[in-house]
C-alpha cells in the first residue's frame, strides 16, 4: 500500500540504493511510475505493506516500509531486491554494489569507487569534511539526521 513518505513514522525501515549514475529528468520520472506501482502491490505473508520511495539527487533511491503495520520479511524484501535488480537492468546502472562511495563536491554528487575513495583521502582531495551519504541507516529517523554528514561522523572517517 504506497503511501506519501512524509507520512510513514520515523521507526520506519529504509533501504538506499545508490546509482553509479545520475538518472535523467525522464528516467526519475519512470522510475517512480514503476516505484509507485510495485509499492502499491508490494506485500509480506498477503498483506499489503504500508511503504513510499523517495528519489533524491537523481541518484539514490530510499525505499522505506512502516514496520508496526506490517513487516517486510525474506519473501517480500526477495521481491524488492528483484524489483531493483530490474531496475539496474533497465536504465544499465548498478544499484546493489556497496563497495562505491556518493560524496559532495559543491552542489554536485560524486561516485567513486571505495578504492578511489580511499585514494583521494591519502591525496587530501577529500577532507574529513567532505559531505558524505552514508547508505548504513536504517529508519527514516537516521536518514532524516545522519545521512548527509561530514566523512568524520560516518564509516568514511577511517580513511583520514
Amino acid at each position: 500500500m504506497f503511501i506519501p513518505f512524509e507520512n510513514l513514522p520515523e521507526e520506519s525501515k529504509i533501504w538506499i540504493y545508490q546509482s553509479s549514475r545520475k538518472f535523467s529528468e525522464e528516467e526519475v520520472t519512470a522510475i517512480a511510475t514503476d516505484l509507485s506501482e510495485f509499492l502499491t502491490n508490494w506485500s509480506s505473508h498477503g498483506t499489503l505493506l504500508e511503504s513510499s520511495f523517495q528519489i533524491k539527487y537523481n541518484r539514490f533511491i530510499i525505499i522505506a516500509v512502516n514496520q508496526e503495520v506490517q513487516p517486510a520479511t525474506g519473501c517480500s524484501i526477495d521481491a524488492s531486491v528483484a524489483f531493483i535488480q530490474n531496475l539496474e537492468q533497465k536504465y544499465s546502472v548498478d544499484l546493489l554494489d556497496k563497495m562505491n562511495v556518493a560524496f559532495k563536491q559543491g552542489e554536485f554528487v560524486t561516485y567513486k569507487t571505495l578504492l578511489d575513495f580511499k585514494k583521494l583521502a591519502k591525496e587530501k582531495s577529500v577532507s574529513e569534511n567532505t559531505i558524505v551519504f552514508n547508505n548504513l541507516v536504517n529508519t527514516i529517523a537516521e536518514f532524516n539526521e545522519g545521512w548527509e554528514i561530514p566523512a568524520s561522523e560516518s564509516w568514511h572517517s577511517r580513511f583520514f
